[in-house]
């Protein structure tokens, strides 16, 4: 049975951060929505309830259900959760005095603290809120402060119960790593058993079992995540799999051609499909980025169901999808909006008539390429950036033909061959061009021109959820910038984006 830590989502924007803390720690968690998680059985660990930008104040501000889990599991609330847990037991929640947000120093702990075991008085915290506790019931014992907050921490008396007022999830919270170890390994009791190698076993054997000798049609991208998802179940239900490699004519340069050939060396059955036409016919004309979306997701799933029924008893549609696709395309009360809707989450049409397996659903985007390495992908494989799955369609902003898609390419080219000669593809998490629905004057030779305009992006992140803008050399910028102009036909402006995520996202669309 997998020992679980279940994180509750009250919307914050850290808490696919407290996720990946967890599973650093080698230990398995989910986030589920306040309102809708599954009941506690013995897999489950430990609750650890986010913070919100809700106030537990506000009418309407989500209040879970905690009935099956107070005073049963391990509990830690984190900020709006240390808050609900304080006001929801009869202690006093008002708006602070003074607004703390940013780095704090605790000047209090209590070093018999199981939670707080091994962390340094006056470490560094980062706080995020408007409210404080002003006062808890007496069986509440305050285990840190900092010199604005008595209950910066405290201990239920009677239960295995925490609450912290500060992040222990985020890089400033210097000791914070210490303290979830102190949670899910102490007083959680988790093993820290969960590794790439245990993920392999384990996923490989649910394969094995929930498809038995049923078929499964797999569309390869040459991406990581379809690549792993490949390799899984090929090791689950070897020639059972059966993968296509759609051409949606919003590919890199080349990539169809170039990923078929690296496909050969993995023993996968692979077809070809240049469905190039069908795609782009079905694109003509439409601006909207989620219009685009939904129209490449129905285009992809309509091909699918031709191929498919031309191999005989297919019954399963196996998918790359991953935790932040999941995590970002479902949204209730409380939990994060939804940002995109993502072309390979969600359910099929029924006239397709397919189940859909993802062994890769539980997993963000470095731990793919760690599983990855477990099953024996090369470094060709696990070092490619993200491609997007509506690929070159959402990197130009405005309709979509063919004379643009070929521009992007060419310049997309350029600037990824730029990397390579720079010795930069590797510093960079995800690099791309977009091809921006704008012209300007510019000067070449002795003539005018009003020709495209391209941004250049290019980010450093861990796994896609948060990330931060490279830092590229001027000389490479400048370099690249160049040769963008003189060698693609219709491009006289080059311009680099410097927006962090949040508050952008990595894609423009």
């Amino acid at each position: 049975m997998q020992e679980t830590i279940l994180i509750l989502d009250f919307g914050s924007q850290y808490t696919q951060l407290i996720a990946r803390r967890v599973r650093e720690l080698n230990v398995y968690c989910e986030i589920y929505p306040f309102n809708k998680f599954p009941s506690p059985d013995k897999s489950f660990k430990g609750v650890i309830l986010s913070g919100s930008p809700y106030s537990v104040r506000d009418e309407g501000a989500p209040f879970p259900d905690l009935t099956q889990i107070r005073g049963t599991i391990p509990l830690l609330g984190v900020c709006y959760g240390a808050q609900y847990l304080a006001q929801s037991s009869g202690g006093v929640v008002a708006p602070s005095k003074i607004r703390e947000y940013g780095r704090a120093n605790l000047s209090f702990i209590n070093k018999s603290s199981e939670l707080l075991h091994g962390m340094t008085l006056g470490t560094q915290v980062w706080m995020s809120h408007a409210d404080t506790i002003l006062s808890a019931p007496e069986h509440f014992t305050v285990i840190a402060s900092t010199p604005e907050v008595q209950f910066a921490g405290y201990r239920v008396a009677g239960e295995q119960t925490y609450g912290i007022q500060f992040h222990p999830e985020v890089y400033h919270t210097t000791e914070g790593l210490t303290l979830l170890k102190n949670f899910v390994v102490d007083v959680c009791g988790c093993h820290q058993s969960w590794t790439p190698e245990s993920f392999v076993e384990t996923t490989v054997a649910e394969l094995k079992q929930k498809l038995g000798n049923d078929k499964v049609v797999l569309g390869l991208s040459g991406g990581v995540d379809s690549s792993v998802a490949a390799m899984l179940l090929h090791k689950a239900i070897g020639k059972n799999l059966f993968c296509i490699f759609v051409d949606n004519g919003l590919l890199r340069k080349n990539e169809f051609s170039k990923v078929l050939e690296r496909y050969k060396t993995l023993d996968l059955n692979v077809l070809g499909v240049d469905a190039r036409d069908l795609f782009l016919d079905a694109l003509k004309g439409v601006a909207d980025p989620e219009k685009k979306r939904k129209i490449i997701g129905k285009t992809f799933i309509d091909v699918f169901d031709a191929e498919a029924h031309k191999i005989q008893e297919i019954k399963w549609l196996a998918q790359g999808t991953i935790y932040p696709d999941v995590i970002e395309s479902h949204s209730v009360k409380g939990p994060s909006a939804t940002i995109k809707s993502h072309h390979n989450v969600g359910g099929l049409p029924e006239y397709m008539k397919l189940k859909i397996v993802e062994p890769l659903s539980s997993l963000f985007k470095d731990e793919v390429r760690k599983v990855g390495g477990t099953v024996g992908l090369d470094a060709e494989f696990l070092n490619r950036h993200p491609f997007p799955g509506p690929g070159l369609a959402v990197r130009i902003l405005s309709d979509v033909d063919r004379e643009k898609v070929k521009l992007l390419q060419d310049v997309d080219d350029v600037f990824i061959a730029g990397l390579w000669a720079f010795d930069l593809y590797h510093t960079v998490w995800q690099a791309f061009a977009v091809l921006l629905p704008v012209q300007t004057v510019g000067v070449m030779g002795d003539e005018r021109t009003y020709e495209n305009v391209i941004a250049l992006r290019a980010v450093t992140s861990t796994d896609g959820m948060t990330a931060d803008w490279a830092h590229l050399p001027y000389e490479f910028l400048a370099r690249v910038s160049n040769d963008i102009i003189n060698k693609v036909k219709g491009v006289n402006r080059v311009v680099y984006d410097i927006s962090s995520k949040p508050p952008a996202t990595i894609e423009w669309e």
